[in-house]
């Protein structure tokens, strides 16, 4: 029986063959942290005080969640954060505008075909657009991973997803991770990895494979990951990453479950209120009107999301009961952006641009929502007061299904005005 790619990218950290199920401890290549570092530092100095780093090259800190500071609280967390950066040496730090973590590590050439990344985020999941065995750890995972350099896994089993064909005018991949996470629930893949196969994955962009394994959490998956690629290694190359650890699956892998799905089946989806698999046609939604779109984050707040939201949305105006609020994912996709005229697209358009970083996905600041009101958003999760009020409501979708939302005032299938 062969090996998938879980079992792969394991055993070669454990410096051995390994089974589904068992339990291995490694060490990981990159240990992200955001803004909650300021919380995991007090665990590592409570636990060690006075102590080093285990290793500070692996550790990548990146100021995204509340930038900028939204609070004196906030700020002075962020301080703690840079001083602690400069006392323990570490290099791979990233101030306030430079982006979402999860866009920045790519960016920044940390993210590595074989590699394995864990975060203090739950979205570190996205790095499986790389072919990297990435996921979440908690804040006290983090704390002694700093000390002693290690974690542990138990080797997950493997739900394989082929993907045939290509999308239809109006639908993009943020679409087809929603029907996804629709059809499997959100416990769905509970501890498991997904791996994405079929030969419509050639024909996948880095951006797109981005937001679909940013949202492989949504289903429960320990990780979400892509084969390397030609469209993997030329991103890569060009940042001189080194590519030749990429693994995958053997062709006689054995998976626990395979699914299939056709691209020209998928129809254009918003997750509505308040569960992300609580996914259903947009032109079977009875008509919604909404207060606020979003468009943005880590799983969408890329110069590829506002190009296809400004095909619909270029010459048009928002609607005169809607707030448009885009935000670009990094410092980087902001000045691509601005060099190919998006952003001056989107202000003329009513749009409000802000800083790149998480923005209001988190319900922290920079568009907050009232009690009562209705947010269309591009992010990657709709729970109950995510986006600061529990009263109310948050409805996910694509940057189409996003930009023809904010021309109608209520949830449209883009379709309708393309």
């Amino acid at each position: 029986m062969g090996e998938t790619f879980a079992m792969k990218i394991l055993g070669r950290a454990a410096g051995r063959k390994v089974r589904e199920g068992e339990i291995i401890f490694v060490e990981p290549d990159y240990v992200l942290t955001h803004d909650n570092s300021s919380a995991i530092i007090g665990k590592f100095e409570a636990t060690v005080p006075g102590s080093k780093l285990r290793y500070p090259d692996r550790l990548a800190i990146v100021l995204d969640h509340v930038i900028p500071a939204a609070s004196s609280k906030n700020a002075a967390g962020h301080r703690k954060i840079r001083k602690f950066v400069q006392e323990q040496g570490i290099r791979h730090f990233y101030d306030i505008g430079t982006g979402i973590c999860h866009q920045v590590l790519p960016e920044m050439g940390l993210v590595k075909p074989g590699s394995i990344v864990v975060g203090s985020d739950s979205h570190t999941c996205t790095y499986g657009a790389f072919n990297c065995f990435a996921t979440g750890i908690d804040r006290t995972e983090a704390a002694g991973i700093w000390i002693t350099g290690k974690t542990w896994f138990k080797v997950p089993e493997t739900i394989n997803i082929d993907i045939t064909g290509g999308f239809l005018a109006g639908v993009s991949a943020k679409d087809l991770i929603l029907t996804i996470i629709g059809d499997i629930g959100a416990g769905g893949a509970n501890y498991m990895a997904v791996e994405f196969n079929g030969p419509a994955v050639a024909g996948l962009r880095i951006c797109d494979r981005m937001t679909i394994a940013n949202m492989g959490i949504e289903m429960g998956a320990k990780i979400a990951a892509f084969p390397a690629n030609s469209v993997t290694n030329r991103y890569l190359e060009s940042m001189e990453v080194d590519i030749s650890a990429a693994v995958w699956s053997d062709h006689d892998a054995e998976y626990a479950r395979s699914v299939e799905y056709d691209l020209a089946d998928i129809v254009p989806v918003v997750a509505c209120p308040h569960q992300v698999d609580n996914v259903i046609p947009v032109r079977e939604l009875p008509e919604t009107g909404i207060d606020q779109v979003f468009i943005g984050t880590c799983t969408n707040g890329r110069v590829e999301d506002f190009q296809a939201a400004l095909k619909i949305l270029r010459g048009r105006t928002v609607h005169s009961d809607v707030r448009l609020i885009v935000g670009p994912a990094s410092r980087k996709e902001y000045l691509k952006a601005m060099q190919m005229g998006l952003i001056q697209d989107f202000v003329e358009a009513g749009a409000v641009i802000l800083p790149p970083g998480c923005g209001p996905c988190l319900g922290a600041h920079q568009g907050v929502l009232a009690p009562d009101e209705k947010c269309l958003s591009t992010a990657n999760r709709n729970f109950k007061g995510r986006m600061g009020e529990k009263d109310a409501e948050i409805y996910l979708s694509s940057p189409e299904t996003a930009a023809a939302s904010a021309i109608t005032g209520r949830i449209t299938d883009p379709r309708e005005v393309l």
